[in-house]
């Protein structure tokens, strides 16, 4: 079994879409960023590649380039499955955390997991989605920017 961490935030804005784990959120702004800012996937893909050893997502997709500028970061996820499936391994389970002030995201919460749940091929049952607040501290607060926790765990396949 392997066991991985992954952390991600971003900038909120105006004039953007709030895209989390590939659902769009009704929010007055969305999160800034070179792809399409999915905070969520990101900390999700962080902890799969941290769990397989195979470095971050910069170093597999790099901001620099631009054939991922405003990309679907549910595209990515499906690349990063396809490293999990290449290295012999399948995911047992994913656990992710929103920190954020706004908007609340509870009713988007079952979709949230049923995208990922999809394009990972693996039950719902295997991926957990929360979010909370900080009370109002720090910047995601004081509603500057979107923040997400993941830990997953692999095993190898049969």
């Amino acid at each position: 079994m392997r066991i991985g961490f992954g952390y991600d935030v971003h900038k909120l804005g105006k004039n953007k879409d709030l895209i989390l784990a590939g659902e769009k959120i009704e929010y007055s702004e969305g999160l800034i960023g070179h792809s399409d800012a999915d905070v969520l996937v990101h900390a999700l893909m962080d902890a799969l590649l941290g769990a397989l050893a195979l470095g971050d997502i910069g170093k597999h997709f790099p901001d620099t380039d631009d054939k991922y500028k405003g990309i679907s970061s549910m595209l990515l996820l499906k690349d990063v499955c396809r490293m999990i499936d290449k290295n012999g391994y399948k995911l047992v389970n994913a656990d992710m955390t929103l920190v954020m002030q706004a908007p609340k995201i509870a009713p988007y919460i079952p979709k949230m997991r049923e995208n990922i749940s999809f394009i990972m091929n693996t039950p719902i049952e295997n991926i957990s989605i929360k979010a909370t607040t900080e009370e109002k501290l720090g910047f995601s607060g004081r509603k500057e920017g979107i923040k997400a926790y993941c830990v997953c765990l692999l095993e190898e396949k049969e």
